[in-house]
C-alpha cells in the first residue's frame, strides 16, 4: 500500500524547485499591536527550515 501525504504538513510548507523547504515564521497570528511595523511585514516572508528539520519534513511530504 502506498503511504499517504501528510495533508497538515502540505498546508504549512512549500517546496521549490531546487528543492529547498520553505516555512512561515511563528508568532504573527495575534499580538500584533505592540511589535513594530517591521517585524510585522517581515513575518510575511517565508523562512528556509533548518537541515535537521528538512530531513523530518521530507520524509512527510513524499508525494
Amino acid at each position: 500500500m502506498k503511504p499517504k501525504t501528510r495533508k497538515s504538513i502540505t498546508k504549512r510548507f512549500k517546496i521549490t524547485r531546487n528543492g529547498k523547504v520553505l516555512r512561515r515564521p511563528s508568532g504573527h497570528g495575534h499580538y500584533n499591536a505592540k511589535k513594530t511595523g517591521k517585524q510585522r511585514r517581515q513575518s510575511h516572508r517565508f523562512t528556509e527550515l533548518n537541515d535537521s528539520e528538512l530531513k523530518k519534513i521530507k520524509r512527510l511530504l513524499k508525494y
